[in-house]
């Protein structure tokens, strides 16, 4: 049984976002997807700086098993990535919800409603 925190709001291409006190929104992998793949072993960060359109590809994360492009969940500008992932992506497995990617300026908040919450995540997956 994956961990879905009731907090985030989830893409059906099984990223997560937050949407944080200061309007930015952080984006990471779910528990799913990081056990779905096995063992990470790179992560290719997106540009800070990049306008990013929601449903693009923002990045990739590499496993032992597969290659997996990391999707934009909201349209914006990249503000920030976790440099730390880069050095040491195996974090990703550790605990994929405190291992975020990058931070996105949404252009239009209210795009985190197309996606999923908690509930409808755990549904999607079959958890």
């Amino acid at each position: 049984m994956s961990l879905i925190p009731a907090d985030l709001r989830f893409a059906e291409s099984h990223e997560w976002a937050r949407l944080e006190p200061d309007g930015t929104v952080t984006v990471g992998i779910s528990d799913h997807a990081q056990k779905a793949m096995g063992d990470v072993v790179f992560v290719e960060l997106a540009e800070v700086g990049r306008v990013i359109a929601a449903e693009e590809a923002a990045g990739v994360v590499e496993s032992v098993k597969v290659a997996s492009d990391i999707y934009s969940p909201v349209s914006g500008e990249v503000v920030a990535v976790n440099q730390e992932i880069s050095d040491s992506p195996e974090l990703i497995n550790e605990d994929p919800y405190d291992s975020w990617i990058f931070k996105l300026k949404p252009s239009d908040q209210s795009e985190l409603n197309n996606l999923l919450d908690a509930a409808g995540y755990k549904s999607a997956i079959g958890d």
